[in-house]
């Protein structure tokens, strides 16, 4: 995952930088603890490879968290810049939707940059819509 996110152009619309292999495992082994200290939050994430090859071209994942009564997914998506424009966030996003589904998750919602009209067009490939809430410069979109 170190070479698929190196490319500065990921960080265009999200800032920050390209993380170094000591700062992705320590996130690594973070998030597979698969929850949040207290409980509140769990933690789903993939890595996204191509059907015929090993190689990791990015990943997908989803923090979910109980909201009244209804179980919500807060989603997002990584593709390496050499294959995007191929459908494949799209195609993972939608696999992982549908993962949350079938355990329950109803609602869904993702944050994204105004400019970033390749991300826009996978949320509503997720069939999240825009609304007028804006968090850190980004626009939440949601089922």
């Amino acid at each position: 995952m170190v070479d698929v996110l190196a490319d500065a152009s990921l960080y265009e619309y999200t800032g920050g930088e390209a993380p170094s292999l000591e700062q992705l495992e320590r996130r690594y082994e973070a998030q597979s603890v698969g929850h949040s200290e207290d409980g509140s939050q769990g933690w789903f994430n993939w890595i996204v490879k191509l059907k015929d090859g090993d190689a990791p071209i990015g990943f997908v994942q989803a923090t979910v968290e109980q909201k009244g009564q209804e179980l919500v997914a807060y989603i997002a998506w990584v593709v390496s810049p050499s294959h995007q424009a191929l459908g494949l966030a799209s195609e993972a996003a939608t696999g992982m939707t549908s993962w949350l589904r079938s355990k329950g998750v109803t609602g869904f919602a993702a944050y994204v940059h105004p400019q970033n009209s390749a991300s826009m067009g996978v949320a509503r490939n997720q069939g999240l819509h825009p609304t007028p809430e804006m968090d850190d410069g980004e626009i939440r979109w949601e089922s």
